[in-house]
Formats: C-alpha cells, sequence, structure tokens
C-alpha cells in the first residue's frame, strides 16, 4: 500500500512539473543555437546586454510574411539603438526549405539576424519555447529576462517605445 502511494505521488508530482511553463514573464529565456543562412552558428546569449525581439515566423505562413514589413520599419525606426547595441530582432524561422528562407530574407530585404535548424515543427527551439502557433515572439531584456511575449502591431510598437525611448 505504501509503495502504491508512493508512486502514485511521483505520478502526480511528474504531471506537475511537466505542466510547467517555461516561457513566462519574469523567468530566463532559453538559450538558442542554430545557423545562420550563410551556414554559421549563431547563439542568443551573443545578444546579451540588448533588448532582443525573438521572432518565430515561417515562409508558409501568411501572417508571418505580412508582418515581415512591420517588423523592418520597427527595426528602421530603432536603427540607433541597434547601432548602440541597445536593441535587436532575432528571427528565428520554422521553415525546412532553405532556398525559400533565403529568398524571403532577400524579398523582404530582412537585415536583421536570421536563424534556422530547418526542422519545421520538430525543432527542439520551437518546442523549448512553446510555439504552437505563427507568427509567436518573445521579448527579452539584456540580462534574458523575458519582458513580454506574443506583441504584435500597435501593443508591440507600444512595446518598444516605452522600452526604448
Amino acid at each position: 500500500m505504501k509503495i502504491r502511494s508512493t508512486v502514485l505521488f511521483l505520478m502526480m508530482v511528474s504531471g506537475w512539473v511537466s505542466a510547467q511553463k517555461v516561457i513566462e514573464i519574469g523567468k530566463k529565456a532559453p538559450e538558442i543555437t542554430m545557423t545562420k543562412a550563410d551556414g554559421s552558428p549563431f547563439a542568443l546569449s551573443a545578444l546579451k546586454g540588448k533588448l532582443v525581439l525573438i521572432d518565430f515566423w515561417a515562409t508558409w505562413c501568411a501572417p508571418c510574411v505580412e508582418e515581415q514589413p512591420e517588423l523592418k520599419t520597427l527595426y528602421e525606426t530603432y536603427a540607433e539603438q541597434v547601432k548602440n547595441n541597445r536593441f535587436e530582432i532575432l528571427g528565428v524561422s520554422l521553415d525546412k526549405n532553405k532556398e525559400s528562407w533565403e529568398k524571403a530574407i532577400d524579398r523582404f530585404k530582412i537585415n536583421w539576424i536570421q536563424i534556422s535548424d530547418l526542422k519545421f515543427w520538430k525543432s527542439p527551439v520551437a518546442k523549448t519555447y512553446e510555439v504552437d502557433e505563427l507568427p509567436f515572439n518573445v521579448i527579452i531584456d539584456g540580462q534574458g529576462t523575458i519582458l513580454a511575449k506574443n506583441l504584435h502591431g500597435k501593443e508591440l510598437e507600444e512595446f518598444l517605445k516605452k522600452n526604448l525611448n
């Protein structure tokens, strides 16, 4: 009887632990290590000290594609903060076709950091960041603490304005 109670208790605790959210405001953002379009490795930790908008997107996602010009405008708006190492956008593509991904980077003239493991929804980073729909984003501070998630349009503009001006 005692063993059965212990097993039941462990099963309950195990379920509770696995239900804990990793991506919550106030928690540290997990490291991301992937490859840039040019084949070089890149790690999120290289952006330490900056406010970072981590943008999960894909070329096959119509809302993501529609959002790229808005992100470009924001990036240009805060070009001075980018230059002064205060702000960066990190695009994390959930594509599986490198050619499509590279063409989209060129077509939209995306000049912020783009990375991908080309594993589509099977990307370990997508699982870690609990991405279940696109577009999805997370904003972290210079110490890697999550400040906000899934902000788009005016809400994203206002957040950046408040935190970068």
